[in-house]
């Protein structure tokens, strides 16, 4: 059974509210990037980590999808996803409640119900909906 393994790390000094930290990742590509309550439930500059759960999701949904259409013998020419993640307040806490995805793909040859069908087999498949505790919806679009 093949295996993929991917290292990221937080540093974080101070209070909850006030405190100061930074994330990095394996590739580099996030080095020492700041984030922290503002970023988080605010509009301060810096990253958080819903919007990188967020991102990872649109990342990992359009590959499943390129993947599928591939498959099917409909290569993508294009495709934008957002995925847009809402926070809920919980006793205890918050929790990522729900994650909306929205594709615009533009697939040369390939009706709707085809396209339908194999964007629903992504969302459920790719491994990033496969972690989430989350409700995901999906609007999906051929343009």
């Amino acid at each position: 059974m093949a295996q993929i393994k991917r290292h990221a790390s937080a540093q974080w000094h101070g209070s909850g509210k006030d405190g100061t930290g930074s994330l990095t990742t394996q590739s580099g590509t996030l080095n020492a990037t700041p984030y922290g309550f503002n970023a988080r439930f605010g509009d301060g500059k810096g990253t958080n980590p819903e919007e990188l759960i967020a991102a990872a999701h649109a990342g990992c949904f359009s590959m499943a999808t390129a993947f599928q259409l591939s498959g099917a013998g409909h290569p993508p020419e294009s495709m934008d996803c957002d995925a847009n993640l809402t926070m809920e307040q919980v006793p205890g806490g918050w929790k990522i409640a729900a994650i909306h995805l929205v594709l615009k793909a533009k697939v040369p040859g390939l009706d709707n119900a085809k396209f339908q069908e194999l964007a629903r087999g992504a969302k459920e498949n790719c491994p990033v909906s496969k972690v989430l505790n989350a409700e995901i919806t999906l609007d999906a679009s051929l343009v």
